[in-house]
């Protein structure tokens, strides 16, 4: 017998030998913020997860039991996530083993993941390309055999006011009638004029934004978390940049005038593209506009069949 056999034999094990002065069952129990290396399927060159941070818990139905066996489920999670990609079987598997080690106690079992995501993302017009990072959350439950799977994502964007917009092209009207009040201006000039910083004497204020964006998976569906970023920035149509050149910039600048939005109006684009999409039962959507006219944020949320 080794010298670890012989210890383990005679330590104590108070969770098994000790009744609780309570016999309360638990909603959860578990462990937050365990450390893990985390791997997605798909070409590395395009897209990254390395470090993770795991919540992993199991309710406590036997309310006479002093408590759970943690280190059980620090040892299923690191075996499975350390060797597997991060997906709906691996995730299912996880949460499986969960309970296998604690058949006597719990009947539920949960497991949530936050990481950043790092996708390679080209300029818009230029052959310049970057990481971008998506904060990204999955949240998955297993009771009676149902696999419950939620994800959120949050996705940063450029959005410019209309009002301001508005009120800037307004002021331009007024320069222009009175810069050319007792003339009639050939094409040249006033292409000339408009390049100008005395024709453009006004710009319209515009802001870095997110969408925080939660999505319940319907049934069976694997985790779209490129799909459900590369939607939602395509109904923004602004998404921030990494890498640019000043095509890209000027291209930037284009989309923003073509695309000028409130919060509601992010958030009303947003709730159109996932309405529509059925690998999603639920969703919650809120675009907060991180305002460079006010010291206050302007927030818009959108939601079907999740709280607001």
């Amino acid at each position: 017998m080794s010298r670890t056999d012989c210890c383990a034999e005679n330590l104590p094990d108070v969770a098994v030998d000790r009744h609780p002065q309570t016999a309360v069952a638990l909603e959860w129990v578990g462990m937050r913020g365990i450390a893990i290396p985390l791997s997605l399927p798909g070409d590395p060159a395009r897209q990254r997860a390395n470090a993770a941070r795991l919540d992993a818990g199991v309710n406590l139905g036997k309310g006479e039991a002093r408590g759970i066996h943690m280190s059980r489920l620090y040892t299923h999670a690191d075996a499975v996530l350390s060797q597997n990609p991060l997906g709906l079987e691996t995730l299912r598997q996880l949460l499986d083993g969960f309970l296998d080690s604690h058949q006597a106690l719990s009947t539920r079992a949960t497991a949530s993941v936050t990481f950043e995501l790092l996708l390679r993302r080209d300029a818009l017009l230029s052959d310049r390309a970057g990481w971008k990072s998506y904060p990204v959350r999955i949240e998955a439950a297993l009771e009676g055999g149902e696999l419950a799977l939620e994800l959120e994502v949050k996705i940063g964007y450029s959005s410019t006011c209309p009002a301001s917009a508005a009120l800037a092209r307004q002021l331009i009207q007024r320069r222009f009638d009175e810069d050319f009040a007792d003339v009639a201006p050939t094409q040249r000039v006033v292409r000339e004029w408009l390049g100008s910083e005395q024709g453009i004497c006004a710009t319209p204020h515009g802001q870095r934004s997110e969408a925080s964006v939660r999505v319940r998976l319907s049934a069976g569906q694997e985790l779209p978390l490129v799909g459900l970023i590369d939607a939602v920035e395509a109904a923004l149509a602004t998404p921030l940049q990494t890498a640019v050149k000043r095509e890209d910039e000027q291209e930037f600048a284009r989309l923003n005038g073509a695309n000028l939005m409130f919060c509601e109006d992010a958030a009303r684009r947003i709730h159109a593209v996932l309405d529509g999409d059925p690998r999603y039962s639920a969703f919650r959507a809120v675009c907060s506009h991180f305002e460079s006219l006010h010291a206050h944020d302007a927030v818009a949320v959108t939601a079907k069949g999740m709280p607001a």
